[in-house]
């Protein structure tokens, strides 16, 4: 495709000659308009003068006769002006007026219609070009004809001139356009060429590549703005892909190669019921494992695929947090630490109860097997209050904490900060909380305590006199799933 073959596809090309057509038709009929009622308005003014010129000479011939008619024609001719006149016997010579010539029919059809004519005037060189008129010829008494007419010069002159404004300004429409459609084809083609490179490197798979913005919030910015947003977020859901796949594939590895030696050696060293019904028990246990993992996964992706807002109900936060506290109190208990609550009351959230329960259930769970301080008792603390017009929920332990650089990482998938792995568990528990985090339209933030951590979600607040459930009577129960670990 040549350079000019690819300008003349363009969109802003295709405008252009719109734009010229359509504005050069506008033009055209406006100038055209003007100049016709402008003509029909003259030629009116030259009728008008000439019916009042051959009233008056009527009545100077009606009262002093042919004398007197011959001796104002000649006065009148004298004068320089645009009016006409000639006066000719029966044999056509001329008795006065400043005609010098005519064609002769004119004379002969004397029958008062109105005619455009050439002449030429007294005192006009004959190798001039012949001037026009609008002229009325009578016939009168005893053969003689009179003809009254007006110059059409000036009238001729100005129709000249609005033509020749009208070609000028033509000229004038289609330079300025073509110069504006190179100045917007130059800088549309720019932008979108800089898209379309920038496009065909993503293509390639860079995903870290972004479309350029310039910053004067046009069209283009915007366009740049929203495909960014949506860059980043593809980029983040491959990562996110890459690395599940590649936790996956590190985490689930190690439980199925056990799985098999089991089940190998059950088959080569049992040698009665006693043992193989260990290796069942063990495989059945691996197994229980390895379905708690893909429950949780599945879990977050469903989570995730949720749109902001779904089943959304008004709940009273303070009941939520107490059936939490009485569902775990005895067991905080069991395990020599104590669970203190701290609800401001009439709070209530916009939220999915079913899983910020779930999540809540997570993050205490995860004091309960992190959280515990090297000396003294546990003590989890578990908060609910209004700030900044957001529902803030928190579960603060007074355990070691994360540090601050694994305080992010933490919440990807699989991740355990126990290299060891002494503790039962996934790596899944605190990336379904992120997620119930997001869907909510908010975050899961660490802040370490000093000593202890303390995490936090926030919700938005329920509007007041919005339906739902605010009694907290359900919901909890579903809460404990296979994804409560950290």
């Amino acid at each position: 495709m040549t350079r000019l073959s690819r300008v003349t596809r363009t969109t802003a090309f295709k405008l252009s000659l719109l734009y010229i057509a359509v504005f050069t038709l506008l033009s055209g009929f406006l100038l055209v308009y003007i100049s016709q009622n402008t003509d029909n308005l003259m030629s009116e003014q030259v009728v008008q003068t000439i019916d009042a010129e051959l009233n008056g000479l009527s009545d100077i011939y009606v009262r002093g006769g042919v004398r007197d008619l011959v001796q104002t024609i000649d006065r009148r001719s004298r004068h320089p002006d645009a009016s006409l006149y000639l006066l000719v016997d029966f044999a056509g010579n001329a008795l006065a007026g400043n005609i010098a010539r005519l064609p002769t029919l004119v004379l002969e059809e004397a029958d008062g219609g109105l005619r455009r004519v050439h002449y030429t005037r007294q005192g006009q060189d004959i190798s001039d070009v012949e001037r026009q008129a609008m002229v009325r010829t009578f016939e009168l008494r005893g053969g003689f004809r009179l003809l009254v007419g007006r110059d059409l010069g000036e009238q001729l002159r100005f129709s000249n001139l609005l033509a020749n404004a009208l070609r000028l300004w033509l000229i004038v429409v289609v330079v300025m356009a073509a110069i504006t459609w190179i100045f917007v084809s130059r800088r549309v083609m720019k932008r979108i060429d800089e898209i379309t490179d920038t496009s065909r490197t993503i293509m390639t798979g860079d995903l870290t590549e972004r479309l350029p913005v310039a910053g004067n919030d046009d069209e283009f910015d915007r366009l740049a703005v929203s495909l960014n947003t949506m860059l980043d977020r593809i980029e983040l859901l491959m990562r996110s892909m890459k690395d599940v796949t590649d936790n996956i594939a590190h985490d689930l590895k190690t439980p199925l190669t056990r799985l098999q030696i089991r089940v190998e050696s059950a088959l080569r060293d049992a040698e009665s019921g006693e043992g193989y019904r260990t290796a069942l028990e063990d495989t059945l246990s691996e197994t229980d494992q390895l379905l708690r993992v893909f429950n949780a996964l599945l879990r977050i992706a469903r989570i995730e695929a949720m749109a902001p807002g779904d089943g959304l109900e008004r709940v009273d936060v303070k009941s939520l947090v107490s059936e939490i506290a009485e569902l775990y109190e005895p067991l905080i208990e069991d395990e020599g630490g104590v669970l203190e609550i701290n609800v401001t009351d009439g709070v209530f959230a916009s939220c999915q109860k079913e899983l910020v329960v779930q999540g809540l259930v997570n993050l205490i769970e995860n004091a309960l097997k992190y959280g515990r301080p090297s000396e003294g008792d546990l003590k989890i603390r578990l908060s609910a209050k209004e700030k900044d017009a957001r529902i803030v929920l928190s579960v603060e332990d007074n355990g070691s904490g994360i540090p601050d650089e694994q305080q992010e990482r933490v919440q990807d998938r699989f991740v355990r900060l126990d290299e060891s792995r002494s503790e039962p568990g996934t790596g899944l528990g605190l990336s379904l909380v992120k997620a119930v985090a997001r869907l909510h339209g908010g975050n899961l933030r660490f802040t370490n305590g000093n000593p202890g951590l303390i995490a936090r979600i926030d919700l938005s607040p329920a509007e007041p006199g919005s339906g739902g459930n605010s009694n907290g009577q359900d919901g909890h129960g579903s809460g404990r799933d296979t994804s409560t670990d950290g």
